[in-house]
C-alpha cells in the first residue's frame, strides 16, 4: 500500500448515523463531516496474509462469553499482501520488560515515538508512548511488593498515570484534578505504591485521556503471585487497540474532540493492532501450557478475542480469578479497559500457525498468530489450575447502603437538560457551548459534590441504570466490585450467549442499552475516587463522577 492509497471500505451492514439538531450546528458537521464519519468512525480494517479468506468458524451460542451485538460497529477486513521472508515472521516480544527487584524504580519518559501499524512497514506513525513505545514497557511486580515509577513528561501537554485496576493509595491514583495535579511539560513525578492483588492490570493517563490514550499512551502492569510457576510454561501478553489512521499512516488528529464521536459510540479506529503490530506473532511450542493475558486498550471499541482451534479456559477477569471456564469458538468479549486471562495447552505440530481471531463483527478475522516451534514433552496435566484468590471482601447485600447511577443522553435519546458546573442548562446549550452530551443522575461531568460519601468499611450496592441507546463500560477506581445482578434491556436481548459475569469481581462492567446492572463492594479504601465510563469520549462528554470513602 502506498501512502496515497485510500483505505478500502465495504458498505456491507453499514448504518449511517443521523445527527441530531444540535449537532448540525457544530462546525465539523455537514456533508464532508458526515462522509468522513461513514468512512472512518463506523469501520475497522484488519490486515491479513496473502489475500487469505476468513476462517470458517461458527460464532454465537455455547459459551457464556460469546458474541455481542455489534451496535452498528461492524468490523470488516481489507485484504493485503504481507511481503517478506520467513525471517520477518519471527516472534516479537513486547519491549522494555521490567521485572527488577521490589522497590527498584521503573523509569518512564512520556514522549513522542514512531510505530509501524500497517502492512507496508515503510510507513511510520507518530505516536505518544511511554519511553516512546507502543505499548509502553511491561511493569512487573509481585503481590505485596512496592512498585516505584519515576515519570518524566516530555510532551507539550500535562499528563498523569492511572494504575488501572490496582487497589492503590488514593494519592497515587493519577486522576488529574481529583487525586493529584497533572505533571506539567518538562516536569517529573514519582509514583510509589504497594500492590495487594496479583493479576493482569494496565496503566494509562488520566488527563485528556480521550486524546492521550488514542495517541498510544498505555502499557501492561502485571502482578505475579497467583499461580505456581510450574503450572504455566509460557506467559504471553496481548494488548489490543484500534487506531484511527489516515491513508498516510498518520493518526487522524482532525477528529479529536469530534462531537459526533462523543455523542455516539466513541472514537472507533480503522486499524487493529495486537501489541502495536498489524499482525502479531507469538512463539509457542506444542505440549506447552500457555497463559494469555488479554487487555483491551481501545478508546471505545468492544472487542471479542479468541484462539482458533484450541481448547482455552478463562481463568480471570479484570485481574480477579474465577473458576476455570471453558471458552469455545466464541472467544471472550472485552469492553474497553477490561482484561481476561486464558490458559490453553498447545496442540498441533512444529511450523503450525494458530490464529488469534477477532469476532465482534460476526466473522473470525485473523489479528495475529501463535507460531509453533519444536514440540516439548510436558507433564500430563488433567486439570486447569484455579488461580489463587485475592483478598477482596465480599459485599453483604443485607447490610448494603443503596445508591443509584442513572445514565442519560447521547444520540437517539437527546439530553434535554442537566447540571453543569453548578448551573442547570438545556441540552442544546450543553452540547454547543460545553461539549456535554451525557449525564449521570442529571449531572454532566464532575460535580463539586460526590455521587455518595460513605464511611470506611461500608458495603455499597450501586444500581447502574443505562437509559441510553448505547453501551457503556463503567469503571470504578480504588476498589473491585462484585457483579450482583443483571436485568437485560433492549441490547442484551439481542446478544446470544452474551457475557453473564454475575458473581465475578471486576473493576469495569459492560452495560448494554436499557440494561440495569447491580454491583456491590466494600468501600474500604479511603479517599476521593472516580467513577466513569471507559468509553473515553463518553467520559469526556459528561459521564464522569466521583465518590468519597471517609
Amino acid at each position: 500500500m502506498s501512502a496515497a492509497t485510500p483505505f478500502i471500505i465495504s458498505m456491507r451492514s453499514l448504518t449511517t448515523p443521523v445527527a441530531p439538531e444540535w449537532a448540525k450546528a457544530n462546525p465539523e458537521t455537514g456533508k464532508a463531516q458526515k462522509d468522513r464519519q461513514i468512512r472512518i468512525a463506523r469501520k475497522i480494517n484488519l490486515y491479513k496474509l496473502d489475500n487469505a479468506e476468513l476462517i470458517d468458524l461458527p460464532v454465537g451460542g455455547g459459551s457464556i462469553f460469546g458474541a455481542h451485538e455489534k451496535y452498528g460497529k461492524t468490523i470488516m477486513r481489507r485484504r493485503t499482501l504481507l511481503k517478506g521472508t520467513m525471517a520477518a515472521m519471527a516472534a516479537f516480544p513486547l519491549a522494555g520488560i521490567k521485572a527488577g527487584a521490589a522497590g527498584v524504580p521503573n523509569q518512564l519518559r512520556v514522549k513522542e515515538g514512531r510505530a509501524r501499524f500497517l502492512d507496508n512497514q515503510e510507513i511510520e506513525t507518530v505516536v505518544w508512548g511511554y519511553n516512546g513505545l507502543v505499548p509502553g514497557p511491561i511493569i512487573r511486580g509481585r503481590k505485596g511488593e512496592e512498585i516505584v515509577v519515576q515519570v518524566a513528561n516530555d510532551l507539550a501537554q500535562p499528563t498523569t498515570i492511572h494504575w488501572h485496576g490496582i487497589r492503590i493509595d488514593n494519592a497515587m491514583d493519577g486522576v488529574a484534578g481529583l487525586t493529584q495535579e497533572p505533571i506539567p511539560p518538562g516536569e517529573r513525578f514519582t509514583y510509589r505504591f504497594s500492590v495487594p492483588d496479583a493479576g493482569t492490570y494496565w496503566y494509562h493517563p488520566h488527563n485528556r485521556t480521550w486524546e492521550q490514550l488514542a495517541r498510544g499512551l498505555y502499557g501492561p502492569l502485571i502482578i505475579d503471585g497467583d499461580v505456581d510457576p510450574g503450572e504455566i510454561d509460557r506467559d504471553h501478553i496481548i494488548v489490543a487497540d484500534d487506531w484511527r489512521l489516515a491513508a498516510s499512516g498518520a493518526i487522524d488528529e482532525n477528529t479529536f474532540g469530534n462531537l459526533h464521536d462523543w455523542s455516539h459510540d466513541g472514537r472507533l479506529g480503522n486499524v487493529l493492532t495486537l501489541n502495536g503490530k498489524h499482525l502479531e506473532r507469538l512463539p509457542v511450542r506444542p505440549g506447552e501450557r500457555v497463559r494469555v493475558r488479554l487487555i483491551n486498550t481501545a478508546n471505545a471499541r468492544t472487542l471479542q478475542l479468541g484462539i482458533h482451534q484450541q481448547d482455552a479456559w478463562l481463568v480471570a477477569l479484570d485481574g480477579q480469578p474465577i473458576s476455570p471456564l471453558e471458552v469455545g469458538n466464541e472467544g471472550v468479549m472485552l469492553a474497553p479497559a477490561q482484561r481476561a486471562d486464558l490458559v490453553f495447552d498447545v496442540t498441533g505440530s512444529p511450523g503450525d500457525q494458530i490464529p488469534i481471531v477477532e469476532l465482534s463483527g460476526g466473522e473470525a478475522l485473523v489479528a495475529g498468530y501463535f507460531n509453533c516451534g519444536e514440540a516439548v514433552s510436558g507433564p500430563d496435566r488433567k486439570t486447569v489450575p484455579k488461580l489463587a484468590d485475592n483478598a477482596i471482601p465480599a459485599p453483604d447485600r443485607k447490610a448494603a447502603e443503596l445508591h443509584e447511577l442513572i445514565m442519560t443522553g447521547g444520540a437517539m435519546r437527546f439530553l434535554t437538560r442537566a447540571t453543569y458546573r453548578g448551573e442547570l442548562l438545556d441540552g442544546r446549550n450543553l452540547a454547543r457551548q460545553h461539549g456535554q452530551v451525557w449525564a449521570f443522575n442529571g449531572q454532566a461531568g464532575m460535580g463539586d459534590t460526590p455521587l455518595f460519601s460513605v464511611a470506611r468499611g461500608t458495603t455499597v450496592q450501586l444500581k447502574i441504570d443505562n437509559q441510553t441507546a448505547w453501551p457503556h463500560a463503567i469503571h470504578l477506581h480504588g476498589h473491585h466490585f462484585q457483579v450482583l445482578e443483571r436485568k437485560p434491556g433492549r441490547g442484551r436481548a439481542q446478544m446470544p450467549g452474551s457475557t453473564d459475569d454475575t458473581g465475578t469481581f471486576r473493576d469495569t462492567v459492560f452495560t448494554a442499552p436499557d440494561e440495569v446492572v447491580d454491583i456491590g463492594f466494600v468501600a474500604d479504601n479511603p479517599g476521593k475516587w472516580m467513577l466513569h465510563c471507559h468509553m473515553l469520549e463518553h467520559q469526556a462528554g459528561g459521564m464522569g463522577t466521583w465518590f468519597e470513602v471517609t
